[in-house]
């Protein structure tokens, strides 16, 4: 049994090239299926394989209303991640997420997160 073919993936919504190849590595290493998607409609085809979690990058300026819309649909987790500089430009999608981080903690906490989800 595969367990990378037979768990749900991590939908990650993630634009930054950085956090993109960050996320994709450590998924990798520790065993954890990761899809990643950057329009609106590459989310909706996604949620369709129903992930146990969604990683989104809440300082990418995407249509936000439209993207939680989609979410609360299919209700995954979801764990934002803002940084320190624009922690209070994105708050209005804060209480929209389970969990918000900053892009320091999402680095240090990614192996965790992705194995185990969010505390909720």
């Amino acid at each position: 049994m595969n367990r990378a073919t037979d768990d749900p993936p991590v939908l990650a919504v993630v634009s930054d090239l950085f956090f993109v190849a960050r996320i994709r590595e450590t998924g990798r290493l520790v065993g954890v299926p990761v899809e990643f998607a950057k329009t609106l409609e590459q989310v909706q085809a996604a949620l369709g394989r129903v992930p146990r979690l969604v990683v989104l990058d809440l300082t990418a300026g995407y249509d936000y209303e439209r993207l939680f819309t989609a979410l609360e649909g299919a209700r995954p987790p979801v764990l934002g991640f803002t940084t320190h500089a624009l922690a209070r430009q994105t708050q209005p999608w804060h209480p929209r997420c389970d969990r918000v981080v900053t892009k320091e903690t999402l680095t240090q906490e990614l192996p965790r997160l992705l194995k185990e989800g969010v505390s909720t």
